[in-house]
């Protein structure tokens, strides 16, 4: 896969560019899939966040409402009930999934459990489009400091890249830089914080960082 990792979605001229890149035309010539499941598992989200983003409405401009050729939905705790001679060929399809944000431990829970993680190898032409927690678990570990989810066994989730990240940085008052410096201090990976200007590009093992604000990287 090709991997855009951002905080905040695709909120600058920069990333934008990126994402176009990634996809190899103009978005309005793709198809998205839209994955919700990460906010169940966050005591701040819920029914309305996301209706708002399958809606596409103006607080996802910079995610589901960019303007894609068409944008479904792919919801992961229903995947299992429904047989992958259904959902397998949507993916498969997609141009583009568009990874939303929550509790990365549940995302990691249903990406398994659902069995889209087996498919993710084979996806060697999509795009993953991570926001926050749909970046995060794409992550070695996403540190104790983001476990919302009670049922969360540990902090591990999938390992695809071989950093972890601190989002949304400077953009609430318990994601400070001095609180990103503690967060990476009990990690055994490389990591990133990134604020809503910055994300993190990931194509056959290079990375890159596209940014129009502030981020840095912590050596393990």
């Amino acid at each position: 896969m090709k991997l855009l990792l951002t905080s905040g979605g695709v909120t600058n001229p920069s990333i934008h560019a990126a994402l176009v890149d990634l996809l190899g035309k103009p978005i309005a010539e793709c198809h998205a899939l839209c994955v919700p499941t990460a906010q169940w598992g966050h005591p701040q989200c819920g029914p309305r966040s996301v209706r708002g983003a399958i809606a596409a409405e103006p607080t996802w401009r910079h995610f589901t409402g960019l303007g894609w050729a068409s944008l479904g939905v792919l919801e992961l705790t229903a995947l299992g009930t429904i047989g992958a001679q259904r959902w397998v060929p949507w993916v498969r399809e997609a141009d583009v999934l568009l990874v939303d944000g929550g509790d990365a431990t549940y995302l990691h829970h249903w990406i398994r459990e659902s069995g889209l993680a087996d498919l993710l190898p084979s996806l060697t032409d999509t795009v993953w489009v991570g926001v926050s927690a749909g970046s995060m678990v794409l992550t070695p570990r996403i540190g104790d400091y983001f476990v919302e989810w009670p049922s969360a066994p540990d902090d591990r989730t999938l390992g695809l890249v071989d950093f972890a990240i601190f989002p949304h940085l400077d953009a609430f008052p318990t994601n400070t830089m001095t609180d990103a410096q503690r967060w990476a201090a009990d990690l055994d990976v490389p990591a990133y914080a990134i604020d809503e200007q910055t994300a993190i590009t990931v194509v056959d093992g290079t990375v890159e960082v596209i940014s129009e604000g502030r981020w840095t990287r912590f050596e393990r």
